[in-house]
Formats: structure tokens, C-alpha cells, sequence
């Protein structure tokens, strides 16, 4: 809902109050939707990325996704999306500057809803990724799972803020929010395995079927209710990572790709953290491919947690 250009930018070194040389700079098509849409291409799934589009970094943004190989849906609006800008040296240090995005009239977001409501029944899943930007009311998620529920089409939910606390309410088939995301959700704070678990079981009470909390280096938690109440915890190996930008989106996306295969949750959650793994041992806005996140699959460790 709320699409960017994002600008890369390598660096030599990022330290506080000294300058540092960039070393690259590249511009490339983002934002979770379609980064998510990037990743499940690659594994040879098939997506439809449905985008309100508009301005100068709008034609570009356009332009860029003729050579992404999915297939696209724009919805034009009259402001210029998001120019995003990611920052990050040699040591894996990172920094990430968004734009808050375009405003969106009425009739624009009605023209949106109308889009994704038309393809539903050509759908499996809808992912409902990234923020709403200004204009965009913050329940505008939960209606379009409750469009989804009534045609029978399965939700992905991986967004922040209010328009994660009202999409949960409407409840979707699967939420994955990062730490920094479930924190601000609850109003707590992850610091243990333990804490993580129960913030799993209480966003499950507010309404999702299915929740996978990621935990970047220490992996993912995740919890089922059908056919009957299941958790596991997914402990990546080892890595130095160069970039970790993006590698929550790899991971939501190796999830929904996984499960579209029909493969057991348990393995779904297997792959996500792969990916979001794999994808973070590469530079700038990269992510892994099937054969890169599958050397890492086999190292990721997978343990039931008894409830």
C-alpha cells in the first residue's frame, strides 16, 4: 500500500560524528509488498502485486518492475510515492530512512480496495504488507481480510502500529510481526525465549489464527491453532551479517511461498528463517534464492514448545 524507490547506499564505515565515503549506490523498486512478491518469484511461486503508483518516482518505480517478472497491477494516485534510503557499511552496520509517503484521497484508496477486491477470486492468499500511508485510514487492512474471509481467500498480515492492532481483530489466517513490531503491539518487552512465547499466545487471543514473531538472530517463534494449538521456535545457524534489511520480508515471504506447497507449518517456519537468514549474509537490499536460503534450511534447527 505504501511502495517506494529504495535507494542503497554503500559505505566504507558509519561512525558517529565522522564522515565516511560511499563506496555504491543503487536505486531499486521496494516496499514489503514488493519485496515479498521478489522472493516468492524467485522461488518459482506466482504473485500479482496490486500498487498505487504516482510522480516522478512513480514512473520510475514502474519503469524498474518491467524486468522483475511478476506481474503487476498499478493503481494511479495524483503524489509522488516514497524515496527510501538504506545505509550500510562493510560491518553489516545499517541504517534505514523511510519517508512517511504519498497522500492518498478517498477516492484513491476506494480505487485500491476495488483492485484487490476484483482478483480475489482468482486468489489463494492475499498479503497485506507494509504501512498505510497518510490519508489511509488505519482499519483499511482489517476490511480487506474481512473481504478475503468472505471469499473464502486466505491473509497474510505484515505491518506495524494500529494497522497491525485492527488487521489482528479482523483475524487473519497468519500475522508475522518482527520483535521491534510485537513490542510496540503489546507494549512490552521480548528480552527471552519466554517472553516471546507468551507474546505469541496473546496475539493469538486478539484474534490471529496463525502468528510468527521474528527474532532476527535468535530466529522465529511460532504459533498454530489448527488443526490444533502448536508451537516451535526455528534457531538459525551462525552467520556475519552484512545486511539485515529486508530479511523480515524474505522471511514472511518464504512462509506464504511455503505454505502455498502445502508443506506442514512446522517446515514453513523452517524456510522463513532460511531465507531471512540467507538474504542477511548478502550486501544492500538483497535477497537469497531458492538454492541460497535451501544450504541454509538444512542448518536451521527446528524444536516443538510444549504448551
Amino acid at each position: 500500500m505504501n511502495p517506494a524507490m529504495d535507494r542503497t547506499i554503500s559505505v566504507d564505515r558509519l561512525a558517529f560524528d565522522d564522515r565516511a565515503y560511499i563506496l555504491s549506490s543503487n536505486d531499486s523498486p521496494g516496499g514489503r509488498g514488493i519485496n515479498a512478491s521478489c522472493v516468492i518469484h524467485s522461488f518459482g511461486g506466482s504473485t500479482l502485486a496490486i500498487i498505487p503508483t504516482g510522480g516522478d518516482h512513480g514512473e520510475r518505480f514502474e519503469h524498474s518492475l518491467n524486468s522483475c517478472g511478476f506481474q503487476v497491477a498499478t493503481v494511479p494516485i495524483r503524489n509522488d510515492i516514497r524515496l527510501n534510503l538504506t545505509i550500510t557499511d562493510r560491518h553489516g552496520l545499517t541504517i534505514k530512512l523511510n519517508e512517511i509517503g504519498p497522500r492518498m484521497a478517498q477516492l484513491e484508496i476506494d480505487d485500491v480496495e476495488k483492485a484487490v477486491v476484483s482478483r480475489l477470486d482468482q486468489a489463494e492468499w492475499l498479503a497485506l504488507c507494509g504501512s498505510l500511508p497518510p490519508g489511509v485510514p488505519s482499519d483499511f487492512y482489517a476490511r480487506l481480510i474481512a473481504r478475503a474471509k468472505a471469499k473464502g481467500v486466505k491473509t497474510l498480515l505484515d505491518t506495524d502500529g494500529e494497522a497491525l492492532s485492527q488487521g489482528i481483530e479482523a483475524g487473519p489466517t497468519i500475522v508475522t510481526p518482527n520483535q521491534q513490531e510485537t513490542e510496540r503491539l503489546l507494549n512490552t518487552v521480548l528480552l527471552t525465549k519466554t517472553s516471546a512465547i507468551a507474546a505469541a499466545k496473546r496475539i493469538h487471543t486478539l484474534g490471529a489464527s496463525t502468528v510468527v514473531i521474528s527474532l532476527g538472530s535468535r530466529g522465529a517463534i511460532g504459533l498454530m491453532s489448527e488443526p490444533g494449538l502448536a508451537m516451535w521456535e526455528a534457531i538459525p545457524p551462525r552467520i556475519d551479517a552484512i545486511s539485515p534489511i529486508g530479511a523480515g520480508d524474505a522471511m514472511a515471504a518464504a512462509i506464504l511461498w511455503s505454505l502455498a506447497k502445502k508443506d506442514e507449518f512446522a517446515d514453513a517456519l523452517r524456510w522463513g528463517v532460511a531465507a531471512g537468514t540467507a538474504s542477511a549474509k548478502l550486501p544492500g537490499m538483497s535477497f537469497a534464492s531458492l538454492e541460497q536460503t535451501g544450504e541454509v534450511y538444512q542448518e536451521v534447527d527446528v524444536r516443538q514448545i510444549q504448551l
